[in-house]
């Protein structure tokens, strides 16, 4: 057994963990409870690109949890940054398949954003960014389609091929990349897990060595791999998507397996992992 000393800070997944669609999972509430108690940041980290950083504190604080803007990081928020990072905003257009929460990262980082069937071949998308969207539409992916075959480059928040919902597991962003990827040929980028991009933004925002930090997730293919690829150690819950039989089968996996959060909970509080 380790002591809790020895973890500093957490990287927390969202969907599966803390919530089915919009029913909170059992214990929410205690959990953050917990960590105000023993003054263990955290950054929320969600490879879900469809709601603002300012729509998760909302449905946070629906929930009975406040959350600060800072402790969110979204990978529409995460693929916003690493663009910025790599083109000129203000010369760099972009056409987006997705929600708000893909499209407002980009504008508040002074990318100009395209609209459907541009054809004026200078004004075309340079990039086409693509996340979760419930308004997917085949205008939508007909646009996509042109620009990528025009040239554009091709960005994926995040390649999550199944989304648990209170209603079951539903299709994820990646079955839209795949249905992109087939119609041209081209094979997005993807910035949210398992690539290590969006979990090395979080620990930058953290600023606490990764030695000392945990990411938690329910998915072993991203929030567990993408531990593994960044070099930080994990935790597994099992109320999303993996089981156990799924870890056995990998040739990869997490640091520790727990049923959920109010076991994550009990857990801190023990002082014991």
């Amino acid at each position: 057994m380790q002591a809790y000393t020895d973890i500093r800070a957490l990287i927390i997944d969202m969907d599966g963990v803390l919530w089915h669609g919009d029913r909170a999972q059992a214990g929410l509430v205690d959990f953050f409870q917990a960590l105000r108690e023993l003054k263990l940041p955290f950054i929320l980290a969600t490879n879900n690109a469809s709601l603002t950083a300012e729509q998760y504190v909302d449905k946070l604080e629906k929930m009975g949890v406040t959350v600060a803007l800072k402790e969110i990081l979204t990978s529409g928020m995460a693929t916003a940054l690493y663009l910025s990072e790599r083109y000129d905003p203000q010369t760099t257009r972009v056409f987006v398949i997705g929600g708000i929460g893909a499209r407002q990262p980009l504008l508040d980082l002074g990318f100009k954003l395209t609209e459907l069937y541009e054809t004026d071949p200078d004004q075309r998308a340079h990039l086409v960014v693509c996340g979760m969207d419930r308004e997917l539409s085949w205008d939508k992916l007909a646009t996509a389609t042109l620009n990528l075959r025009a040239g554009a480059h091709f960005i994926g928040t995040n390649g999550d091929l199944s989304l648990p919902t209170e209603r079951g597991e539903t299709h994820g962003n990646g079955a839209i990349l795949a249905a992109l990827t087939a119609s041209t040929g081209v094979t997005p980028m993807i910035i949210g897990k398992p690539e290590s991009i969006i979990y090395r933004q979080a620990l930058s925002l953290l600023n606490v060595d990764q030695g000392y930090t945990v990411a938690i997730g329910d998915r072993l293919d991203t929030d567990i791999l993408g531990a593994v690829r960044t070099g930080i150690r994990s935790l597994m819950v099992l109320s999303g998507v993996s089981t156990e039989q799924d870890v056995a089968a990998a040739d990869f996996g997490p640091t520790w397996i727990v049923p959920d959060i109010r076991d994550i909970t009990e857990i801190l509080r023990n002082n014991t992992l």
